[in-house]
C-alpha cells in the first residue's frame, strides 16, 4: 500500500505520546518513529491521539480531529483504555457495544480513505493484568472483525509484542504493561511498516 496525502493517527496515550508538547505535533513514540523513517514522506501526518480516551471519547471529537482534516488514510489504536478502566475504576464496556461504536466511526470514512488499525494489547508486568485478557482479547477480535469488514490493514501489535516479550521480557517494551518505552514504539512502528508495506 503507498500512502500519500492526508494521514490522520488516532487514538489514545500510546499514540498522543506527548503531541501536544511537540513542536512538530508528532509526539515522541510510534508516530514520530514513522514520519522519521522516510517512508511516509508522501505524506502530511497529524497525531490526533489523546491520553486516557476510551472509543466512547474518540467518538466524540471524531468529526472535529478526523474528519474536519479530510484524510486519504486514517490510522487508529484504541481499546486499551476500555479494558483499563473496568478493572482500576469499574466501569464496564461491553464488547458488543464496542464493536457496534467502532463499525459506526469506520462507517463515517468515504470509502476511498485507507484504513489501519492496530490491535490494543497489554504486556502484563503485574499479576493482576493477566485477568484483563478476559476482557481485551474480544476487542482485539472485533478490531479484526472491523478489518475485515472494511477492508483495512490491520496491524496485529498484542501477538507481536507479546512475543517478543517471551524474549525481552514485558517490561523492556511497555515498563508499566501499556505505554511503550522507547524500545516498544520502535517495534511498533516497524510492526505498521510491515503490515502497510505487506498491503
Amino acid at each position: 500500500m503507498i500512502l500519500e496525502g492526508c494521514l490522520v493517527f488516532a487514538g489514545d496515550s500510546v499514540t498522543d505520546c506527548g503531541r501536544r508538547e511537540d513542536p512538530e505535533r508528532l509526539g515522541f513514540g510510534y508516530v514520530r518513529e514513522l514520519a522519521s523513517s522516510g517512508s511516509l514522506s508522501g505524506c502530511r501526518i497529524l497525531n490526533a491521539g489523546v491520553g486516557g480516551d476510551r472509543l466512547e471519547d474518540l467518538e466524540r471529537r471524531w468529526e472535529a480531529d478526523v474528519l474536519a482534516a479530510q484524510p486519504d488514510a486514517v490510522s487508529v489504536m484504541i481499546g486499551i483504555n476500555d479494558t483499563w478502566r473496568r478493572y482500576d475504576s469499574g466501569i464496564p464496556s461491553d464488547p458488543g457495544s464496542f464493536t457496534d461504536r467502532y463499525r459506526r466511526l469506520l462507517a463515517t470514512l468515504v470509502p476511498a480513505v485507507r484504513i489501519i488499525l492496530l490491535e490494543p494489547f497489554v504486556l502484563p508486568v503485574r499479576q493482576d493484568q493477566l485477568s484483563w485478557r478476559e476482557d481485551l482479547d474480544p476487542r482485539i477480535d472485533a478490531v479484526h472483525l472491523l478489518a475485515e469488514e472494511f477492508g483495512a490493514v490491520i496491524v496485529p501489535v498484542d501477538g507481536i509484542l507479546n512475543g517478543l516479550a517471551q524474549r525481552t521480557g514485558a517490561a523492556a517494551l511497555a515498563d508499566d504493561g501499556v505505554h511503550p518505552t522507547a524500545q516498544g514504539h520502535r517495534e511498533i512502528a516497524a510492526a505498521w511498516r510491515r503490515a502497510v508495506g505487506a498491503a
